[in-house]
């Protein structure tokens, strides 16, 4: 995590042994923090990304891709 170039937020200590979807979680949390975005947009936004990869998983597609899979 934390590859955001610039990005390099103080993480508690025991964030090292959580699991990593919390990671990113917190991660995610905090870029968007740091960013000073309105949470209506922020809101919306972590809509369209849950919508984009349930319909990925749906169709087989792979998660960390944006391109789906062919369609069989």
């Amino acid at each position: 995590m934390n590859s955001v170039p610039g990005f390099a937020p103080e993480a508690p200590a025991g964030l090292a042994q959580a699991p990593q979807h919390v990671k990113l979680a917190v991660d995610l949390i905090m870029l968007l923090e740091q960013q000073q975005i309105a949470d209506a947009d922020i809101m919306a936004a972590l809509e369209i990304v849950v919508n984009d990869y349930r319909n990925k998983l749906k169709v087989g597609g792979n998660s960390t891709s944006h391109i789906p899979a062919p369609a069989s």
